[in-house]
């Protein structure tokens, strides 16, 4: 949105400034949760998110306002999960950082060349980020993965058990 912005053609900027002062409104509503009682934060909430979708659905007729507005359209309720899902934060910080060292990795090794070598790396990279997730081992927890296999047995689990999570 902050592109918009920065282009030549007025409406777009003034749309642009428009969306990041809706957002602006609904961050500032999230970011006071903790002083507001739960009812009155969910009702504020909800109304700078109807604000951000009014204003997004009304791009103006530039190329620019209607790739946005139509953005907005097709997706607009997932852009805001976070205000009906209770627990869901409003970015993807910890997601990014999970998968960090699987980019680094495929940086580091150029990645792999194979079907099986692509799935091993899926399967180990999903244990990694998974143990450190639940703050597990990743060596324990491999070395009994394979102790089982050995013995015939199942492989542990990483779900996590109820009221671990």
């Amino acid at each position: 949105m902050k592109f918009l912005t920065t282009l030549p053609d007025e409406r777009d900027r003034r749309y642009g400034e428009d969306l990041r002062a809706a957002l602006k409104e609904l961050f500032d509503v999230f970011h006071q949760r903790a002083q507001l009682e739960p009812g009155v934060f969910q009702r504020q909430l909800q109304a700078a998110r109807e604000r951000v979708l009014r204003v997004g659905l009304a791009g103006p007729a530039t190329q620019h306002g209607q790739n946005m507005a139509k953005r907005f359209r097709e997706h607009g309720a997932a852009y805001f999960t976070f205000v009906t899902t209770p627990g869901v934060e409003p970015t993807n910080n910890l997601a990014e950082q999970a998968i960090r060292f699987v980019v680094i990795d495929r940086h580091i090794t150029q990645g792999t060349r194979s079907a099986s070598g692509q799935r091993f790396c899926e399967r180990i990279w999903t244990v990694i980020a998974t143990c450190v997730q639940q703050g597990k081992s990743v060596y324990s927890f491999l070395c009994e993965a394979v102790g089982k296999w050995f013995e015939g047995e199942s492989a542990p689990s990483l779900l996590p058990r109820p009221g671990n999570s």
